[in-house]
């Protein structure tokens, strides 16, 4: 039988009702043009528009009930209308119930952070792994257990999300490993959410288009771990090593359960003896339990701190370490995160995500010791998003790079003339910066500069396939594009 409107709220939830609860339905939907017959369409308030100027065209498609915070004056008896004066935390309750509390049979890790997250994740679920599937939801495709499909958002909305954890359990998933954004938080994505273990990794400038404030950022964090969405997790996994880090360990209650990491004599999962390698990181791990010798293929002083979290959050899922830490080496790493480009060039080519000043000063910090010859770096700074940012990426690439190619990242609807007018209020050291507007020229450039023993690192796009312009999106892959041009020039050489 089809499930019904009644068995995913009730009228004491709601601020008024007009019509049938115990109207039968067949899905969920936020989206009018994705509405079919049968489904809830919920009008949410947006940033750009109003959901509640789509009614009728939800309506025209089928939906047999809409949730919003107005009532109409009149309505169709063939519709039921509800009320209700928080529609996006009203979405996340009914999600979950209506497709049947998937976070109560599934053990979910939910990673959140400025930085780190991606690896984290992918990390956690290779070290859960085992002979069932681990799930994931995160930047770069959603792993379904039964079927991996593209990543449309880092956090996806709360229909999706409780459908895809739905998904998982059903093909039998014990364990789920998701990316929690602060828009995702923000927006009740995951209001409600029961996660086995919330994941702190740390919180630099970024996304203060959105936010406020560092403080207002670091609060919509801290919601995970306090219960703000609902509920608590059964335990927390914070990074030691990060000021906001600290700040949330004293926040949290005496009683809830928590495991600090970090390079912190204090925190309870650690890391001594460390070499940083070009290929590799040799490190002993201690845990309160006891310590081994390892060897990770993850390098560079911040993938210490994704392996340290991963190894953390997946000792608070209950594991032992005795038990996972082999297979720390045969993690083949994340698309996009420190990616190497091999076509038999004498210098290294490497791409990464990096796109705060943060994340670049960290990818840089790694490369520079390691680099017998120069640090080459391409990057850009996306459109529509935090001015004030892009000095300061500008500032901590010019800090460790010898030779800079500045060019676009996703310009969206901002003209690349005024990215760039932002960049260069950045710049240290003119004569070791060019701009070049077309990216693969850029890109080709760089090429042309870099000798045997140099490393180009670029930044910003990771594993993105596509550039965003104005209303267009074009193909555009980073590790394609370098791949290709490195041929072309071996061949023109050759």
């Amino acid at each position: 039988m089809a499930p019904k409107l009644s068995d995913t709220l009730s009228e004491d939830e709601v601020t008024a009702v007009k019509g049938e609860l115990a109207r039968p339905i067949s899905g969920l939907a936020i989206d009018s043009r994705r509405v079919v017959p049968g489904n809830v369409y919920f009008a949410l308030p947006g940033l750009r528009t109003d959901g509640a100027l789509f009614i009728d065209e939800a309506v025209s498609r089928g939906a047999v009930a809409v949730i919003s915070t107005v009532m109409p004056r009149t309505a169709s008896s063939k519709v039921t209308f509800v009320q209700t004066a928080d529609p996006r935390a009203l979405v996340a309750t009914v999600a979950r119930r209506y497709f049947k509390s998937p976070d109560e049979e599934l053990a979910v890790t939910g990673i959140t952070g400025t930085n780190g997250k991606t690896t984290v994740a992918h990390l956690v679920r290779h070290l859960l792994g085992g002979e069932k599937p681990v799930g994931l939801l995160g930047t770069i495709a959603y792993d379904l257990g039964a079927r991996t499909v593209p990543s449309f958002r880092t956090t996806p909305e709360a229909i999706d999300t409780f459908g895809m954890l739905a998904q998982m359990r059903d093909a039998g998933c014990e364990n789920a490993v998701m990316e929690i954004s602060s828009h995702g938080i923000d927006q009740q994505r995951v209001q409600g959410l029961g996660l086995k273990v919330a994941v702190y990794t740390n919180l630099t400038r970024d996304h203060l288009d959105y936010h406020a404030s560092m403080d207002e950022y670091f609060e919509v964090k801290a919601r995970i771990f306090t219960g703000e969405l609902g509920r608590r997790p059964d335990k927390s996994v914070i990074n030691l090593d990060d000021p906001y880090g600290a700040k949330l360990v004293a926040r949290l209650d005496e009683k809830q359960s928590r495991l600090t990491y970090g390079e912190s004599p204090e925190a309870d999962v650690r890391a001594t003896e460390i070499e940083y390698g070009f290929k590799n990181t040799k490190l002993t791990v201690i845990w309160p339990q006891g310590s081994r010798a390892i060897e990770s293929p993850l390098i560079g002083r911040y993938n210490l701190s994704n392996l340290l979290a991963a190894v953390a959050t997946v000792i608070a899922s209950g594991r032992k370490p005795e038990d996972f830490l082999n297979r720390l080496n045969t993690f083949a790493g994340v698309a996009g995160r420190m990616e190497r480009v091999e076509e038999g060039q004498p210098f290294n080519v490497l791409v990464d995500y990096a796109h705060t000043d943060d994340a670049l000063r960290n990818a840089l910090a790694m490369l520079k010791p390691v680099t017998p010859g120069r640090l080459l770096v391409v990057f850009g700074c996306g459109g529509d998003r935090d001015r004030a940012k892009r000095p300061m990426m500008v500032q901590a690439v010019q800090e460790h790079a010898d030779f800079t190619f500045a060019t676009a990242d996703n310009p969206r609807r901002e003209e690349q003339s005024q990215i760039f007018d932002d960049m260069k209020t950045g710049v240290t050291a003119p004569n070791r910066i060019t701009w070049i507007e077309d990216r693969r020229q850029a890109i080709s450039l760089a090429l042309d500069m870099a000798e045997p023993g140099d490393s180009l690192l670029i930044a910003g796009k990771g594993h993105e396939p596509y550039q965003e312009f104005a209303d267009t999106v074009v193909p555009f892959d980073d590790r394609l594009v370098a791949r290709e041009l490195i041929g072309i020039k071996q061949i023109t050489t050759d």
